[in-house]
């Protein structure tokens, strides 16, 4: 997994460069999100791997399967990505663009885990004291977390702020065998 990160990360950086320098991060976030499912596709996946298809024939059945519209540097990037045999790196280099894209527009991630489900307020109101205690905007990723018995556990970069039952458990056991 490192090593993927490693070899995108040269191009999510240049897009990044490019799109901010064009004041069009919105539209290159479009953009790779597209590129990045075709890139991912099954039958796609299948070819690029495949010696018999040659780069050019794998460019063309890339082109076609993309959304109409898409500019010459998108196809640009797809076309030094095939010619450098780095297609499927594209849902990585998506990745680390809006990494790098949410960081410029100072939000961050927050993964958040929940032993139920939480409905919208309950996810805006825990969104909104973090945003308070980080002093930036807050990007929730949610999900169920059985495991943790209740509460939740918040995790922003790499700042864990454990409130679950499970934890709470863990730390009485710890300090009963102390005594």
């Amino acid at each position: 997994m490192a090593e993927i990160a490693t070899l995108a990360r040269p191009y999510a950086e240049a897009v990044f460069k490019l799109a901010d320098e064009q004041q069009r991060l919105g539209d290159w976030s479009g953009w790779l999100r597209a590129m990045a499912a075709v890139a991912a596709h099954p039958e796609v996946q299948a070819c690029i791997g495949n010696p018999q298809v040659s780069a050019g024939q794998l460019y063309e059945l890339f082109l076609a399967a993309c959304p109409d519209g898409l500019p010459a540097e998108a196809k640009n990037l797809g076309q030094v990505l095939i010619r450098n045999r780095r297609l499927e790196l594209l849902p990585e280099i998506r990745a680390q663009f809006e990494a790098l894209k949410l960081e410029r527009e100072g939000v961050v991630d927050a993964d958040i885990e929940s032993a139920f489900p939480l409905d919208e307020a309950q996810v805006a109101a825990l969104v909104a004291d973090l945003e308070r205690k980080f002093r930036r905007k807050i990007s929730p990723r949610v999900r169920v977390e059985r495991d943790l018995i209740g509460g939740v556990r918040v995790t922003v970069g790499d700042e864990v702020i454990d409130g679950s039952v499970r934890s709470k458990l863990a730390a009485m056991a710890s300090a009963i065998a102390k005594v």
